[in-house]
C-alpha cells in the first residue's frame, strides 16, 4: 500500500524523484511504467500502469455515451501521458500538467493506497485549509465501516 506524505522536489527539468519509501513498493509490485495525469490540473496523479489499466477496463465496460465517463476521459487524457521511470527513479511530469499544477520546487508526494497524488507544497496546504474534514465526512466513512 502507498501511504503517508514524503516531501520531494521537482527539478528544473520537471522530473520528480519518487521518494524511497514509495519507490521500493512500486518496484516490487508494479515495475517502471506509470500513467501520470490529473482530473483538474491542480495536482498530479501517478498511477502504476497496471493499476491504470484496471481502471481503464472498468471505464471501457461503461456505455460509450456515458457523460461522466467522457468528462473523466477528456481530462485524464488531456493532462495525461505514459511515463517510464529512469534508472534513478525519476518521472517526468508532462509539461502541460507541470505548468498547471505548479510542479516545481518542493512538493508533497502523498500515498493514496494504489496511486500517488503530488501537490505543490504551498498549494496543498491551502487545499487542506479550504477543504476541512467535516462531521459529514466522518459519518459517511462510518457508514462504510471505517
Amino acid at each position: 500500500m502507498l501511504r503517508g506524505n514524503y516531501p520531494a522536489t521537482v527539478d528544473g527539468k520537471g522530473r520528480l524523484k519518487i521518494p524511497a519509501a514509495f519507490k521500493s513498493y512500486l518496484d516490487e509490485n508494479f515495475g517502471q511504467e506509470f500513467y501520470v495525469t490529473s482530473v483538474d490540473g491542480q495536482s498530479v496523479y501517478i498511477y502504476p500502469f497496471p493499476v491504470w489499466r484496471a481502471l481503464e477496463e472498468k471505464l471501457a465496460a461503461l456505455p460509450s455515451l456515458n457523460k461522466s465517463k467522457k468528462r473523466f476521459l477528456d481530462r485524464v487524457n488531456y493532462w495525461g501521458q505514459v511515463v517510464r521511470a529512469d534508472a534513478l527513479g525519476r518521472l517526468l511530469i508532462p509539461s502541460l500538467l507541470r505548468e498547471s499544477a505548479a510542479m516545481r520546487g518542493e512538493v508533497a508526494v502523498i500515498g493514496y493506497l494504489d496511486h500517488l497524488n503530488v501537490w505543490n507544497m504551498q498549494r496543498f496546504q491551502e487545499h487542506l485549509e479550504q477543504t476541512p474534514f467535516t462531521d459529514e465526512d466522518a459519518q459517511a466513512l462510518s457508514e462504510l465501516g471505517i
